[in-house]
């Protein structure tokens, strides 16, 4: 076969008949050889046909074209390709200038819902986790900024279960040994992403996932960074945004620094996520790393709602002194003082929740202390004034002391009389002083830590409110009169 230009130009070229009623006979190559031949492929003016058809072969569509209406058979039409190149992104899926498109929806994955029901519950009880904005709909890149371990739990906490989020995590640490393999897979949706070569090709491996609507979580900076500073970024997220066509979106993360430093221990603290506006998978790392920048120095200057009463009483029982006034308080109560323990737990451990566990043994010593020394004065003949209480109710002690001794304060947690008066009976009816103080250990200890340590967790639980603790004062000391009017009255 010659090409074109190897035609003999003098042979006479033959022409076309004219259209007719009757149907078009479909154009057949049988001499491929015979220099006459046209090739007819408008589209590839140099291409020379050299494969004759097959015999089995469909014949090529007949109906006239658009340009054509004579009824001769249309040019042939080149094959479509298998996979049509995408778009150029501009806003996410489509077209420059195009609006993202909604991807696929997804269900809800149980193990997602299950992951993200874990760690909001762990970070709502140690400061609160709370979550401004929303991803798009269907797949989608996240990249964040990192500085703590912590960073995982709160994505996994904040980010929606529909997205099912998958987190990037380091080969060389999380998948070094069995058991952090087991913790990173099942607990964090972690898959590995080397460091040291080959880390790409571990990226564009979730190129499915995404195409199916999850989103894949990365730290472009490779590793947790110090004094909140974000480092470079690597290209690594971006290549995988473009190869699945899906947005990336800018994801801020504050108060994981304070809540697990880097090499540091757990402390309480607020954790913040801000979820920004998806950029263009041709973004840039530099465009990418300053959209978190910017999100997370608007998240980390916003100021948290708070109440100066709050204020005042977290400065007094956060310091020092804090522990040595839940000890004199319930050491007063226990002698004479009208006011429980229970009551200054109440307002100290919501103010601040971390010093719950301080506060309580605090209270619980000076209780203790105070009812050893109730018992020796009454001993003694000592009698301490003991306001707010009622015949009735020293009469009831004595009956319950002289049937079980010591072992009669055990009742006092859930009958509503006051401390001070098992004390001061107990005194009275020479009870040893080593038993009085381990049963009253029991019973009283019971009490307080319990109501000492519930009132730290509704601290915490309800640490983004904090700002309604004058409110949340006003209703403790009305309730608080309530109950001890009807309990004195009862007992009247």
């Amino acid at each position: 076969m010659h090409s074109p230009a190897q035609r003999d130009e003098s042979a006479p070229t033959k022409l076309r008949p004219a259209a007719t009623n009757t149907p078009p006979t479909p154009h057949t190559d049988t001499h491929p050889g015979r220099p006459d031949h046209t090739d007819t492929h408008p589209a590839r003016p140099d291409h020379t046909d050299t494969h004759p058809a097959r015999p089995d072969a469909p014949p090529p569509r007949t109906d006239p074209s658009p340009d054509d209406r004579s009824g001769r058979p249309s040019p042939a039409r080149p094959a479509h390709p298998a996979h049509p190149a995408r778009p150029a992104l501009a806003g996410g899926r489509g077209g420059a200038g195009e609006r993202p498109r909604p991807g696929p929806a997804r269900k809800i994955s149980w193990a997602a819902l299950l992951r993200r029901a874990l760690w909001w519950t762990l970070l709502t009880l140690t400061g609160g986790v709370e979550r401004r904005g929303r991803l798009p709909r269907g797949g989608c890149v996240v990249v964040a900024n990192h500085s703590s371990h912590a960073d995982t739990a709160a994505l996994l906490a904040a980010l929606d279960a529909r997205h099912a989020p998958a987190i990037g995590a380091a080969a060389d640490y999380w998948f070094a040994s069995p058991w952090r393999r087991r913790i990173c897979s099942r607990l964090a949706a972690g898959f590995p992403v080397r460091r040291t070569g080959g880390g790409t090709a571990d990226l564009l491996a979730r190129s499915a996932d995404l195409r199916a609507g999850r989103a894949v979580v990365l730290f472009p900076e490779g590793t947790r960074a110090r004094d909140g500073e974000l480092g470079a970024f690597h290209r690594g997220a971006l290549v995988l945004a473009q190869e699945a066509g899906v947005p990336v979106v800018p994801v801020a993360i504050a108060g994981t620094d304070r809540l697990l430093p880097k090499h540091g221990r757990l402390r309480p603290a607020l954790v913040r996520v801000a979820v920004g506006t998806p950029l263009p998978a041709s973004a840039t790392p530099e465009q990418a790393r300053d959209a978190v920048a910017a999100l997370h120095r608007r998240t980390t200057s916003e100021p948290l709602a708070d109440s100066r009463v709050r204020k005042r009483v977290a400065a007094v029982a956060g310091a020092r002194i804090g522990p040595a006034l839940g000890f004199a308080w319930a050491c007063a109560e226990a002698l004479s003082w009208p006011l429980m323990p229970e009551l200054f737990l109440a307002v100290a451990c919501v103010a601040v929740p971390r010093r719950a566990l301080k506060l309580s043994l605090a209270a619980l010593a000076g209780s203790l202390a105070g009812g050893l020394l109730a018992v020796h004065l009454a001993a003694s003949g000592v009698q301490l004034p003991q306001p707010l209480t009622t015949d009735r109710m020293r009469a009831e002690v004595r009956q319950e002391l002289s049937a079980e001794s010591a072992a009669a304060v055990r009742h006092q947690p859930w009958n509503g009389i006051p401390f001070k008066v098992y004390a001061r009976e107990a005194g009275r009816a020479d009870v040893a002083p080593s038993a009085w103080l381990a049963h009253s250990a029991l019973s009283r200890g019971s009490r307080t830590l319990t109501v000492g340590l519930a009132c730290g967790a509704f601290g915490f639980l309800a640490h983004r409110k904090r700002r309604h603790y004058g409110g949340y004062l006003a209703l403790l000391g009305g309730g608080f009169t309530v109950a001890l009017t009807l309990i004195v009255t009862g007992w009247s």
